[in-house]
C-alpha cells in the first residue's frame, strides 16, 4: 500500500466531513445535549420546592388522625366528620391534594386498611410520604399496646442505624474513604460513550461507502487508487473526525456547564439557605478560600466524599485507555461496516449483513451494566478480553482497578484481531464495491474472501 496515497485520502475524507453542515450541527448541539443531562437534575431539585399539599383524613380507627405528623410539604387535616362522600364532591373547592381514608382497627390482625383518593394520578413522592407516616403512626400505636414502660425508648436505642463506610488501600498502605456510587456512574458513563461512539462513527463509514457506490464515484476513485488504500483512508479519516468531535464536545460542554453553574450558583445557594453575601465577602477578603478546601477534604460530607473518590481515580490511565479502546474498537468495527457497505447498494439492504456485527456490540453493552455490580465476575473478565466486546467492557472495569498487564493483553488481542479483520474486510471491499445489481448474501461474501 502507498501510504502517501492513503494520507491524501485521509485528508480528503477529514476535510470533506468537517465542512459538512451535519458535522457542525452535531458538534454544537451535542454539548448542549450533554450539558442538559448534567443540568436537568439540578433544575429538577430546584423546582421541587413546591407549595405544601393538603391531605384530608377520614379516620374510622381514631388512631391515625390525632397522631400522624405533618411536614412543610404535606399537611394532614382531620376531616372525619365531613365524611368521604362530601370530601369527594368538594375536592377542588377545598384545595385538597388527596383524601386518606383509614378503616377501623382490626384487633386480630392489629392493623388498619388505608386508601388514597386524588383527582389526578398520585405522585410517587406523595404516595411514599403518606405511606411512611402512616406506618410510623400505626407502629407507635402498636408499641403502646404492650404497656411496657419506656418500650419506645428501648426500641429506639436498640436500632443501630449503622452507616457503612468504605475505604480503599493504596500501594503505600494509605487508606481513603470512597463512594461506590461514583465508580458505578463513571463505569456506566464510559461504557455508554464508547458504545455510542463506535456505533455512530462506524455506521458513518458504512453510509459513506454506500453513497459513493450508489453515485458511481467509487468507480472513478478505484481507477486511481487501490481499493484497500481507499478503505483504510476512509476509516482513518472518519476516526480523526470522531476524535475531533469528541474533544470539541468535551471542551464546549465544560464551557456551558461552567457558565450555567456560575450564573445559577447564586440561585442554588439562595434556595438552599446559604448566605451568598457572606460567601462573596469571604472570597473578596481572601481569608477563607481554605474553607472550600476544608469542605472538599471533609470525607463525611457528600461533596467531600465525591471529591475524594474522584481524586483517587487514575484519570490519566482512564483517558489513555479510553482513547486506545475507542480508536482500536472503531477501527475493528469500521472495517466490518466498510465491508458491509461495499457489498450493498442501499442502506435498506444492510440489515441482514449488519446483524452479526451489531450483536457483539450489544452483548458488550449489556455485560458492561453487570460490570459495575461485579467487575471481577468470570463473564466480565472474559468479555473484557474478547476483542468484539473488550472496548466497552474493559472501560467499564477500569475505574474499579485493572492492572496494566491485563489491559496490555486485552489491547494486544484487540489490535491483532483488527489486523486480521481488516485484511478480510479489504478482500470483500475490493470485490464488493465493483459489483451491483445483485443482492449480496453471506455465501457471496465467503466467495469474495477466497478471491485473490
Amino acid at each position: 500500500m502507498n501510504f502517501k496515497t492513503i494520507s491524501v485520502i485521509i485528508s480528503r475524507e477529514y476535510v470533506s466531513r468537517v465542512k459538512k453542515k451535519s458535522f457542525l450541527l452535531t458538534t454544537f448541539l451535542g454539548p448542549i445535549f450533554f450539558a442538559a443531562i448534567c443540568i436537568l437534575p439540578t433544575l429538577i431539585m430546584l423546582s421541587t420546592n413546591v407549595k405544601s399539599q393538603t391531605v384530608a383524613i377520614v379516620d374510622e380507627s381514631g388512631i391515625v388522625a390525632p397522631a400522624i405528623e405533618s411536614s412543610e410539604k404535606i399537611i394532614f387535616k382531620d376531616m372525619t366528620c365531613a365524611g368521604i362522600d362530601s370530601l369527594k364532591a368538594n375536592f377542588s373547592s377545598l384545595g385538597l391534594s388527596a383524601i386518606l381514608t383509614v378503616s377501623p382497627f382490626d384487633p386480630v390482625a392489629k392493623t388498619v386498611e388505608a386508601a388514597v383518593y386524588t383527582e389526578k394520578p398520585i405522585s410517587i413522592e406523595l404516595e411514599e410520604s403518606i405511606s411512611h407516616r402512616l406506618d410510623k403512626t400505626l407502629e407507635a400505636y402498636k408499641v403502646n399496646l404492650y404497656n411496657i414502660p419506656d418500650l419506645k425508648e428501648i426500641m429506639d436505642e436498640v436500632k443501630s442505624g449503622i452507616k457503612l463506610k468504605t475505604y480503599t488501600l493504596s500501594s503505600t498502605g494509605e487508606d481513603k474513604m470512597t463512594a461506590s456510587e461514583v465508580y458505578m456512574m463513571l463505569s456506566l458513563i464510559l461504557s455508554m460513550i464508547i458504545y455510542m461512539f463506535i456505533t455512530m462513527f462506524s455506521s458513518m463509514v458504512m453510509r459513506g461507502v454506500i453513497e459513493e457506490k450508489a453515485s458511481k464515484v467509487i468507480e472513478v476513485l478505484v481507477s486511481s487508487v487501490k481499493a484497500t488504500e481507499l478503505m483504510f483512508g476512509k476509516i482513518i479519516g472518519v476516526a480523526l473526525v470522531a476524535l475531533t468531535q469528541f474533544f470539541m464536545w468535551i471542551a464546549l460542554t465544560g464551557v456551558i456547564l461552567a457558565v450555567f453553574f456560575g450564573i445559577a450558583g447564586g440561585s442554588m445557594a439562595a434556595s438552599s439557605g446559604v448566605n451568598t453575601e457572606e460567601i462573596v465577602a469571604m472570597a473578596g477578603a481572601g481569608t477563607d478560600i481554605s474553607g472550600l478546601a476544608a469542605m472538599l477534604s471533609d470525607q463525611d460530607s457528600p461533596a467531600g466524599l465525591i471529591f475524594t473518590t474522584l481524586s483517587q481515580l487514575p484519570m490519566g490511565k482512564i483517558i489513555l485507555c479510553f482513547i486506545l479502546y475507542f480508536v482500536l474498537g472503531f477501527l475493528l468495527y469500521a472495517s466490518l461496516f466498510a465491508a458491509i457497505g461495499s457489498a450493498v447498494e442501499n442502506e435498506a439492504d444492510t440489515n441482514q449483513l449488519q446483524l452479526p456485527v451489531t450483536i457483539p456490540l450489544l452483548i458488550g453493552f449489556f455485560v458492561a451494566f453487570y460490570a459495575f455490580k461485579s467487575p471481577d465476575a468470570a463473564i466480565v473478565q472474559w468479555c473484557s478480553h474478547i476483542p468484539f466486546t473488550s472496548p466497552i467492557v474493559m472501560l467499564a472495569r477500569i475505574p474499579y482497578g485493572v492492572g496494566w498487564g491485563e489491559i496490555i493483553i486485552s489491547i494486544a488481542i484487540l489490535l491483532a484481531t483488527f489486523v486480521g479483520i481488516a485484511y478480510l474486510s479489504a478482500s470483500i471491499y475490493k470485490v464488493g464495491i465493483l459489483i451491483s445489481g445483485k443482492k449480496t448474501t453471506f455465501k457471496d461474501l465467503y466467495k469474495w474472501l477466497k478471491m485473490k
